[in-house]
Order: C-alpha cells, then sequence, then structure tokens
C-alpha cells in the first residue's frame, strides 16, 4: 500500500513536505513493523499483527479494488466520479495505542560527529515511528518533555490525524534543563492503560532515576522500548590537550586536561550505558542506542530485527 502523506496533495497539486518525514523516508517504512511483548488491549494481540481494518468506526483511507474484495465496500460515488473501483478501509476501534516521549532538553541540541543534532534526529525518529504505527494500523500520540511534558498531541489513527503530530516536531527548539523522571511519571497519569510507551532521550540523568521512571510505566502495564540517542562524539573524547566542557543544560563550565580524564571518561561511558541497559531489562524495557552517524531507516531496521 502506498498511502499518501496527510497534506502530500491538495487538489491535485503537490503541496509542501513535512520536514521529518518527507516522501522518500515514508516510502523506504512501508515493510518496518513494530510490535509488543506484553497483551494490550484491542482485538489483535501480540507480535508481529497483521495490518487490520474492520468495517466501522473511523474512515481510514481508499486502496484500489482487488478481485475477491466484498463488492459492497466498493465505493460508488467515486467510481462515478473517476471510473475507478476503490475500497473504503476503516480502523477498528480497539487496536494498539502508542505514546512517544520526546524530549526537548537542551542537550539535545548537540552535534559532534553525528549526522545532525541530536534532537534533529530525535524528531526523524519520532516521525518515523508515528508514520510505521499508523500504517500498520495503530493509534498513536506524542509527548513533548523537559522538566515535565509542556506538549501533548491525542491519540490519531489515520494519516490525515498525524497531521498536528508532525507539524508539532518542526516547532520544537531545544531548551531548558531536563527530568526524565518528571515526565514519565507525569505521563503515566496520562496515558490509557496497557499503552506501548517509545521514550526518545539522550537520557542525561542518573540511571537510577531514569530506571524508576520507566519501573512506573512497567508496573502499570505499559510495553516500553527506550530510544537512547548518542553522538558518537559523545562515547568517547576526540578532543586533546586542554579544553573547557560547558554543560548545554546549567552552563557550568569546567577546564580539564582531556588527555589525564579520557580513559576513566571511556570506562565511566560504558558502565553508564551498562547499568541502562541492565535496569531496562529488569523492567521488562526494550532498550536500543541510537547512533545519530547513522541512517534513520537503519536505526529503525535494527530496532525492528532486535525486537
Amino acid at each position: 500500500m502506498n498511502a499518501a502523506l496527510p497534506g502530500s496533495l491538495r487538489g491535485g497539486r503537490e503541496v509542501s513536505a513535512y520536514r521529518f518525514l518527507p516522501p522518500g523516508l515514508a516510502d523506504s517504512l512501508h515493510n518496518v513493523m513494530i510490535t509488543v511483548r506484553r497483551p494490550v488491549h484491542g482485538p489483535q494481540q501480540g507480535l508481529h499483527r497483521s495490518l487490520h481494518f474492520g468495517s466501522s468506526v473511523e474512515f481510514a483511507e481508499y486502496r484500489q479494488y482487488t478481485p475477491g474484495d466484498p463488492p459492497n465496500l466498493i465505493d460508488w460515488s467515486v467510481y462515478a466520479r473517476s471510473d475507478r473501483y476503490v475500497v473504503r478501509r476503516f480502523h477498528e476501534e480497539t487496536n494498539l495505542r502508542a505514546y512517544i516521549l520526546l524530549d526537548t532538553s537542551q542537550s539535545l541540541d548537540f552535534r559532534d560527529e553525528g549526522r545532525m543534532a541530536k534532537q534533529e534526529f530525535a524528531c526523524f525518529l519520532a516521525a518515523s515511528l508515528m508514520y510505521v504505527l499508523v500504517h500498520q494500523g495503530d493509534a498513536v500520540g506524542l509527548m513533548l518533555f523537559d522538566r515535565r511534558i509542556h506538549t501533548s498531541f491525542d491519540l490519531v489513527g489515520t494519516f490525515e490525524g498525524l497531521r498536528p503530530l508532525l507539524r508539532g516536531l518542526e516547532q520544537i527548539s531545544p531548551a531548558g534543563r531536563g527530568d526524565i523522571e518528571a515526565a514519565l511519571h507525569e505521563g503515566a497519569g496520562l496515558m490509557q492503560p496497557k499503552s506501548l510507551v517509545i521514550l526518545i532521550s539522550d537520557l542525561l540523568q542518573e540511571p537510577d532515576r531514569i530506571l524508576r521512571g520507566i519501573r512506573h510505566l512497567s508496573h502499570d502495564g505499559h510495553n516500553n522500548v527506550v530510544l537512547h540517542v548518542m553522538d558518537p562524539g559523545e562515547r568517547k573524547l576526540t578532543l586533546g590537550g586542554v579544553a573547557e566542557l560547558r554543560d548545554m543544560e546549567t552552563g557550568e563550565r569546567l577546564l580539564v586536561e582531556i588527555d589525564e580524564i579520557r580513559e576513566a571518561y571511556g570506562d565511566a561511558v560504558r558502565g553508564y550505558l551498562e547499568e541502562l541497559r541492565h535496569g531496562c531489562t529488569e523492567c521488562m524495557a526494550d532498550y536500543h542506542l541510537v547512533d545519530t552517524s547513522n541512517a534513520v531507516q537503519d536505526e529503525l531496521r535494527a530496532l525492528e530485527r532486535k525486537g
């Protein structure tokens, strides 16, 4: 199915694409599938659900009629206007519900060796995941946070419904300090039961605090996926000599001799990543380290394979 992006065509003329979901990216995602581990509300529970449409509730889109389709599903008004047989497709009322929690704190404005700043890469990830979820017949909502959830978009289940979510991503300007734990606790109170929760963040907070927030979601019965967005330059120190380092969220500055701390820094980063991985496993959350030097499509396919 080659589904049109919301707003890509109006009155037969093409209009501007969404910044974080250009047509080429959307086309590359048609075979990507997002699955869950734990039972969810809805008629299609379990792993690798097939695309499921019903005959009532919410209109989704048209597709070309093929032999074997029930004739009563043909939209005869479209046939009268265009001499084409098309079938109306409807979403079932209770498919998987998913929420994407996207970190917008100042630290995500960082770029060193990546293709783009962490925030930009995270927005491409969020847009792609929302598109995939709707494409496979699910509903998705979006929550943006720093120290708290400052912007929230309700669940949508159609490509047309994605419009405000995709436009919302384009309005993000990384700012402020982050508090991932507080945002997760707040988000838990806003979600429908037993949903899929996808956290996209650079996770620059003490691991034990982040894990407390994830445990809250897990305790509430949600399926949790953690996408840890990192620039390759954060995993190793590429500088040499004396350098002044600045905390992007607090503005604190520190003068250091890089060569003296290089080995200790590498050990600390590896320990931090292992603590996050191990903690997520204990919380029944899927942890994925996302490298901003890779293509967004490659990271999503790797996510699918690991799932």
